[in-house]
């Protein structure tokens, strides 16, 4: 997260966290679930950015990771799980509105 905050300087991406890094056992891949926020169109434009630095951060990772034959191919994941969990508790407490505050 710090290597994109701090060297990557592209305008298109956005604020968003890394959920998880998932590394395959041969050190080949590493899927990076995240999480976007904002609309649509920023959360498309940040992972269009995150693409494009793709390069960038593998050589970076490559440098810094002296002691592995290879950095890992980086395959960025979008990962909906927060989202949908700010959004069910919106639900709940919408119902619990409509009850009155005395239901759920």
């Amino acid at each position: 997260m710090r290597l994109v905050q701090k060297d990557v300087r592209d305008p298109r991406i956005g604020f968003f966290s890394i959920v998880a890094v998932k590394v395959s056992p041969d050190l080949r891949y590493a899927d990076i679930k995240i999480s976007l926020y904002g609309t649509d169109e920023q959360q498309q434009a940040t992972l269009k950015g995150l693409e494009s630095a793709k390069p960038f951060l593998r050589r970076e990772l490559s440098r810094r990771l002296e002691n592995l034959k290879f950095a890992p191919e980086l395959r960025f994941i979008k990962d909906e799980s927060i989202m949908y969990s700010i959004r069910i508790s919106q639900l709940i407490k919408e119902l619990h509105e409509e009850k009155g505050g005395n239901g759920v």
